[in-house]
C-alpha cells in the first residue's frame, strides 16, 4: 500500500482526484424483496434485514453477488449474498448491477463503512427506501482498485470467520467437559471413567465419594463492605456492576473507573483475588465471575453476592459449579420479584452444590480453565482482527492509503 496526497473536495467528502462520486442508482437496479413462498429447510438461504432467517427450496436471486440492505426494522444493515438465495420483503436487494463500474464486494464494504442505519427514517419502524438508496452517493476508485481493496478486506474477514468458528468449537468442547466433569461422569482421579459408584442426592446423582453442602457451609458471603463516598471520596476505584460481567463466560469486560464521591449507592461490596461474584439479580442469565488479581481490593455492586471460599472448596471449581443446571434451578425456585427477580443473601446461603474431594476439584478446574484460556486467546485474536479491519476500511475506503495495482 502507498500514501497518496492528491485529493479533491466533492459535495459530501474529500476523495482522491482519480476517484469519482456516483449515485447507487447509477450502478445498481434495486428491488424490494418478497415474502418467502415457504421456509422448508431447503438448500437456499432466505435473507432478511438481519441476515439469514431460514432456508427454502425456492430462488429469487441467482447472481455472483447480490447486495442486500435492510429496509424495515434492521434498516440499513448490509449483507453480501453469493449465488442462489431468497430475499425477504423486509429487505432491498440489487437485482442487477453494472459490472463495468462496480465490483459488488467493494460496494458491500463501502455501504458497511457508511453505516446506512444512521440515515433510516425515525418513524414507528425505522425504514430505508429505494429512492433514498438510489440517490445515495458513494466514492468509487477504478475497477481494478475496487477489486484489490475488496480482496484485502475479505482476507481479514476470512480470518475473523475462522477465529469465530474456533471459538464456537471451543465453547462446545467446554460445555461437554462441564457436563462430564461437574457430574463426575468422567473420573479424572483414577481414569476409571463410567466405573465409579454413584448415589442419588436431593439435587442430582453424584459419585459416592462426593458430598452435598449448602453454600454457607463452604464460603463466606459478602465479607467486606465499604461506602466510598464517605471513606475515600477523592480516591478512584474500579467498579464492577452486573453489566460489567459477560453472561455465560465469566469475562469482566466493562469495569468502570469512578471517583469515590461519585460512587453509585450500589457500589458497596469489596472484592478480593479469587472471590466469586454471583449475580443475585436474574441469576439465570449467569453473570458470574472469578475475581482476577487486577481487581483485588476494588468494589462491586450489591447486585452480586461475593463468595469467599474456605479450605473446603477450591475457588475456580466453585465458579464453574455455579453454571450447573442444578444450581440455576434452585435459583429460579427461590428468587422473587417481577421485572428484576433476585435472590437475597439468606437464599444464596441455602443453595446446595456437589463437592468432590479437593484434589478432584482442582483437577476439574484446571482442565476447564485451560479451555477458558484458549477461549480468551481466541477472543483477543478476534478483537485484534476487528481493529485491523476497522483501520483498513478507514484507510482504503477513503483513499488515505492506496493499494498497489
Amino acid at each position: 500500500m502507498k500514501n497518496h496526497k492528491q485529493f479533491k473536495q466533492t459535495e459530501i467528502e474529500r476523495i482522491p482526484k482519480d476517484w469519482e462520486m456516483i449515485r447507487i442508482g447509477e450502478i445498481l437496479t434495486l428491488k424490494n424483496g418478497e415474502r418467502p413462498v415457504a421456509i422448508d429447510n431447503g438448500n437456499f438461504p432466505i435473507y432478511g434485514a438481519n441476515g439469514v432467517m431460514g432456508y427454502t427450496s425456492n430462488i429469487l436471486v441467482d447472481n455472483d453477488f447480490t447486495i442486500v440492505i435492510g429496509r424495515v426494522g434492521a434498516s440499513g444493515e448490509i449483507h453480501l449474498v453469493e449465488g442462489k438465495a431468497w430475499i425477504s420483503d423486509n429487505a432491498i436487494y440489487s437485482e442487477s448491477y453494472d459490472k463495468n463500474k462496480i465490483y459488488s464486494p467493494l460496494l458491500f464494504y463501502l455501504l458497511k463503512f457508511k453505516k446506512l442505519s444512521q440515515f433510516a427514517s425515525k418513524t414507528t419502524h425505522s425504514i430505508i427506501t429505494q429512492s433514498f438508496l438510489n440517490s445515495f452517493l458513494v466514492p468509487l476508485p477504478s475497477l481494478p482498485e475496487q477489486k484489490k481493496i475488496a480482496e484485502i478486506l475479505s482476507t481479514v474477514d476470512q480470518g475473523i470467520e475462522k477465529v469465530s468458528e474456533a471459538i464456537e468449537k471451543t465453547q462446545k468442547l467446554k460445555k461437554g467437559l462441564m457436563q462430564e466433569l461437574l457430574t463426575g461422569k468422567r473420573n479424572i482421579v483414577d481414569g476409571r471413567q463410567g466405573k465409579r459408584e454413584f448415589k442419588l442426592t436431593e439435587i442430582e446423582r453424584i459419585p459416592k465419594e462426593w458430598e452435598v453442602a449448602q453454600l454457607k457451609e463452604v464460603v463466606e458471603i459478602n465479607r467486606d463492605s465499604v461506602d466510598p463516598t464517605k471513606e475515600f471520596p477523592n480516591k478512584r476505584f474500579l467498579y464492577i456492576d452486573i453489566d460489567s460481567v459477560e453472561n455465560e463466560t465469566g469475562f469482566i469486560t466493562k469495569a468502570k473507573e469512578i471517583l469515590g464521591k461519585d460512587a453509585p449507592s450500589r457500589a458497596r461490596r469489596v472484592i478480593h483475588n479469587n472471590d466469586i461474584l454471583m449475580s443475585t439479580v436474574r441469576p439465570y442469565l449467569k453473570a458470574f465471575a472469578i475475581v482476577p488479581k487486577r481487581f483485588h481490593g476494588q468494589i462491586c455492586s450489591t447486585g452480586f453476592a461475593v463468595l469467599t471460599c474456605s479450605e473446603k472448596i477450591y475457588s475456580p471449581f466453585l465458579f464453574y459449579t455455579l453454571f450447573k443446571g442444578s444450581v440455576i434451578d434452585q435459583c429460579n425456585r427461590m428468587m422473587v420479584g417481577g421485572q428484576y427477580p433476585a435472590l437475597n443473601s439468606s437464599q444464596v446461603e441455602r443453595i446446595k452444590i456437589p463437592i468432590p474431594p479437593v484434589a478432584e476439584q482442582k483437577k476439574i478446574a484446571e482442565i476447564l480453565s485451560t479451555v477458558d484460556k484458549r477461549l480468551e486467546w481466541l477472543r483477543n485474536r478476534k478483537e485484534k482482527l476487528g481493529r485491523i479491519k476497522k483501520g483498513l476500511m478507514n484507510d482504503l475506503l477513503t483513499g488515505k492509503k492506496r493499494v498497489n495495482l
